[in-house]
């Protein structure tokens, strides 16, 4: 899997990356008057702490299962993904209520050493952004902590517009308007995290229809019924299901050892259902709906 190219040595250059910016940013942002930097700054710190826990959490999700936890740690980078993404809303929404004061208040800004901070810290954010896409793709913690590197590139970018606005025309209002507008944005992109790993949490079935899964079953001549099914995730990339299927009364145990591997293969295909656990029966169940 890709994820498993982001290295400890990768995740340390990142975090490194971001404690520069945000001591950077801090005190650009209280010396120039920006809050565009200081929002910036805010996020980059955060983003350190986040990178850590998305980090530890790498770790223990590939520890193999035991007697303890026979799924494995999979669902420590869902934790982690989750806590980042609401901690990362949080700051979001006071960064916006801040703007809105500073739209009533205006204050004097120094739009030369804004613009020059601001490239500092668009370059480093988008080192640390490339350093982290890789791993995003497939997986939600990874991608919680590449969607704040993302979101820091894109602030960064924010407040070096504002800063050239600042500069030619001194429209200070320029810098906490942009900062609510990539704050409406990252608070879009934050609920998809928040939302998907809310749903592996409760176990909610993923985006699967289970009537079309109980129909592709049904086409295995030997299963007459499928009931008691539950689909859910262990997380983003292992989708489990277990079902009772009523077989034929003359199957026996070697057929249905046959008929369980054509199911799991079925699934895997069809579904990218990763692991399979099926009871079979002959007549128990044949009254009991899909999902009794």
């Amino acid at each position: 899997m890709d994820h498993e190219k982001i290295t400890g040595k990768r995740f340390f250059y990142v975090t490194a990356l971001n404690i520069i910016i945000t001591i950077t940013e801090f005190v650009g942002g209280f010396v120039s008057g920006s809050l565009g930097l200081i929002s910036d700054a805010f996020h980059n710190l955060e983003d350190s702490l986040s990178i850590v826990i998305s980090y530890i959490a790498n770790v223990i999700g590939q520890r193999k299962n035991n007697a303890k936890k026979t799924f494995g740690y999979k669902r420590a980078e869902i934790l982690a993904a989750f806590v980042n993404s609401i901690v990362l809303v949080i700051i979001t929404v006071m960064m916006v209520f801040e703007s809105f004061k500073r739209l009533n208040q205006p204050q004097h800004i120094d739009g030369k050493l804004m613009m020059i901070v601001s490239v500092i810290g668009l370059l480093a954010n988008l080192v640390s952004m490339l350093m982290l896409m890789s791993g995003s793709k497939h997986n939600l913690n990874i991608k919680a902590t590449f969607l704040h590197m993302l979101t820091d590139t894109l602030s960064s970018v924010g407040v070096f517009v504002a800063s050239i606005f600042v500069i030619l025309f001194n429209w200070n209002w320029v810098d906490p308007v942009i900062t609510i507008v990539i704050a409406i944005w990252l608070l879009k992109e934050a609920y998809t995290v928040v939302s998907e790993t809310i749903n592996i949490l409760m176990e909610a079935s993923p985006k699967i229809d289970l009537t079309t899964v109980e129909a592709e079953i049904m086409t295995i001549p030997e299963i007459v019924r499928v009931h008691h099914m539950h689909v859910w995730m262990i997380d983003e990339n292992h989708i489990m299901l277990d079902a009772h299927i009523n077989v034929l009364k003359n199957c026996n145990m070697k057929e249905l050892d046959s008929l369980y591997d054509q199911v799991d293969q079925l699934l895997l295909d069809k579904f990218n259902i990763t692991h399979v656990t099926l009871q079979a029966e002959c007549s128990r169940g044949l009254d009991n709906s899909l999902i009794d």
